[in-house]
């Protein structure tokens, strides 16, 4: 399962039915999950763990040092889950000691070719991730959030659980969940309702979130306002999770009113 030309430095821990192609290289700090395959001549380096059954394409590159002027070489790593798909190009940096010194990212991801994700990063489970999406460093993404394609995202944003993040756009303030975002800068432009179709299976939910949308986004009162007063008349999880975010929001709402 391993081929003759990839090197694998020692101390590098490799786990059950891992399949290893041509001049990939696996460092000496690498530890691989149980039936991960890495295709020929990806690279994975630095203190990386990856858990089972993730494919990682060609020439990707995986656990290396942050791309930041700040970074001195301390011992930061990544942790990357389960059953993710990180395809050609896409590179992945290790954390640094100004944050916990982890970039994260959970289970069931996709990543496309050229994506970045910079150092610092915490990135849920089952997100998309298009074609050279770039990610900062220090930004979150929640649970199946999608990220269009060539589209920048600034450090320290928060996109939301079940989020759309439209191709080209450019994002500098946080995306709420289950909201949809597009342009340069990026502002909302309605909710995610197909997300919201696909994975909430009480229609009154999904009504629930249109009803706290649209007295938060078009009231034209401030947010930080509104966000208290639903939550105050609310027993609704997903009406509650909207109302946090917008709440504990640090960069501000990508949109156009009242914060």
């Amino acid at each position: 399962m391993i081929h003759k030309t990839a090197i694998i430095e020692d101390g590098a821990v490799i786990g059950n039915n891992v399949e290893i192609g041509a001049y990939a290289y696996i460092g000496s700090k690498v530890k691989i999950g149980n039936n991960t395959k890495i295709m020929h001549h990806a690279t994975i380096e630095g203190k990386t763990t990856i858990g089972e059954d993730n494919i990682i394409y060609p020439y990707a590159s995986i656990g290396t040092a942050p791309q930041d002027l700040k970074y001195n070489g301390e011992d930061t790593e990544l942790i990357i889950g389960n059953r993710n798909k990180i395809r050609e190009f896409t590179l992945i940096n290790t954390g640094t000691i100004q944050d916990n010194a982890k970039t994260i990212i959970g289970d069931d991801n996709l990543f496309m070719g050229y994506v970045h994700v910079a150092h610092d990063c915490i990135i849920g489970n089952s997100c998309i991730f298009a074609n050279a999406a770039t990610l900062a460093g220090h930004v979150h993404v929640d649970d199946g959030a999608v990220v269009g394609g060539m589209t920048p995202i600034h450090q320290f944003v928060h996109i939301g659980t079940l989020a759309m993040v439209a191709g080209a756009s450019a994002v500098s303030q946080d995306v709420p969940p289950f909201c949809m975002v597009e342009g340069n800068r990026a502002k909302l432009r309605g909710l995610n309702l197909t997300g919201l179709r696909r994975k909430l299976q009480n229609r009154q939910d999904i009504d629930e979130i249109k009803r706290a949308y649209k007295e938060l986004f078009e009231s034209g009162k401030p947010l930080k306002e509104i966000a208290n007063k639903i939550l105050e008349n609310t027993n609704n999880d997903y009406v509650k999770k909207l109302c946090e975010f917008v709440i504990k929001s640090k960069r501000g709402i990508a949109y156009d009113g009242k914060m």
